[in-house]
């Protein structure tokens, strides 16, 4: 009867992993940070309120339309919705968001933080 898995078979297998491993650990470091043409985009009430560099620090009071009031901090290459004055704080649990595309929606408030590349185009990718 042959043997269908040789020791080359699990060699071939333990090698193709671990360039698959090395291959995730260096695409996750080298896309960790912000690039220099990212903008963050804050909306309060369907208005643009704001817009920030986002490898810039800084805290943003942003008033509700509600009445309320949210507090954005962009850190780090990072955006956070640090404190919020609606009950559920959906928003400030989120954590933060550091790439093109993402966002952080406070529905009591109205608030809406994304992040966008700094041509602001609407479209990632076009095809025909």
């Amino acid at each position: 009867m042959k043997q269908f898995i040789r020791k080359a078979d699990i060699i071939l297998l333990i090698v193709l992993l671990a360039l698959g491993l090395a291959a995730t650990v260096v695409l996750a470091r080298t896309g960790a940070g912000a690039p220099a043409d990212d903008m963050v985009v804050i909306k309060s009430g369907g208005e643009i309120f704001g817009r920030y560099p986002l490898n810039e620090d800084v805290e943003i009071e942003v008033p509700a339309p509600s009445g309320g009031e949210n507090a954005v901090t962009i850190k780090g290459g990072s955006v956070t919705v640090s404190s919020a004055s609606c009950k559920n704080q959906v928003c400030v649990k989120h954590g933060s968001i550091s790439k093109s595309g993402e966002s952080i929606v406070c529905l009591p408030n109205r608030l809406i933080v994304t992040i966008e590349d700094k041509s602001g185009g609407e479209y990632d990718s076009i095809t025909s």
